[in-house]
């Protein structure tokens, strides 16, 4: 991976303004790995992504990933925080093989079949619709016969925890206990939302700089951009003095 310097981050930022949150996980990993074609970035299974934004989290922001939410009874605020490092460390222990039950087999989601039901509304409903982008077909087998034996409940929530153990970064669960009320609950990080909010904050940030920067001294946004940080802050302490 290679880092971006100040005017490819607000290049990626910009350009991922408008796009779905999915679309701009994939945005960021395609702008430090150049190689990687848009195509085939969309079709990686989601542990292999989620993977590759935590390393990207480790090279723009440092390992340890901080947030918080709030409880979901009495509304405490509730941080966390996360080792980048590990979750990258589980991710390439995962076994990575397809998952196979009643005789059906499956691979591994990926970001484009997450885009196939993005806008389903049922939630018992979207879990199937899953299943059907992930199943794996003989040849002589067309899509009007898809998941021909009818897969209950109890199946699906198999399924789904054999994928839960092939591709362990796929669903980065966080479990919480309230100081406050004591209640616990569970809650799943969206890595691709996270990091482009921190993307946005940083690039909002560089704006501001070269906005408090150009006005004072004149200087082009090339410029200022293209200074160390340590120089940007201090001409800046200079301004606000």
């Amino acid at each position: 991976m290679r880092a971006l310097n100040n005017e490819d981050f607000l290049a990626l930022w910009e350009t991922g303004q408008r796009l779905h949150p999915i679309d701009q996980g994939l945005l960021a990993i395609q702008s430090s790995l150049p190689d990687a074609a848009s195509e085939a970035v969309a079709d990686w299974p989601l542990g292999r992504r989620n993977q590759a934004l935590a390393q990207l989290r480790v090279l723009y922001f440092g390992p340890q990933l901080q947030g918080w939410t709030t409880c979901g009874q009495c509304e405490e605020k509730l941080e966390f925080e996360i080792d980048c490092h590990a979750l990258i460390l589980r991710q390439e222990e995962a076994a990575r093989e397809p998952v196979k039950i009643r005789g059906q087999v499956f691979r591994l989601p990926t970001s484009r079949d997450l885009a196939s039901i993005v806008n389903e509304i049922d939630a018992e409903e979207a879990p199937l619709r899953l299943l059907q982008q992930c199943q794996i077909l003989p040849i002589e087998t067309t899509a009007f016969n898809r998941l021909t034996t009818p897969l209950s409940r109890e199946d699906i929530e198999a399924v789904s925890e054999q994928m839960a153990l092939a591709d362990p970064l796929a669903e980065i669960a966080l479990g919480f206990e309230c100081p406050n009320c004591h209640s616990t609950s569970q809650e799943i990080l969206d890595l691709p939302s996270f990091l482009w909010s921190e993307i946005e904050a940083r690039a909002k940030r560089l704006l501001f700089e070269v906005h408090a920067l150009a006005s004072a001294y004149g200087w082009a946004e090339a410029q200022i951009l293209a200074m160390t940080d340590i120089r940007r802050a201090t001409y800046l302490q200079m301004v606000g003095a």
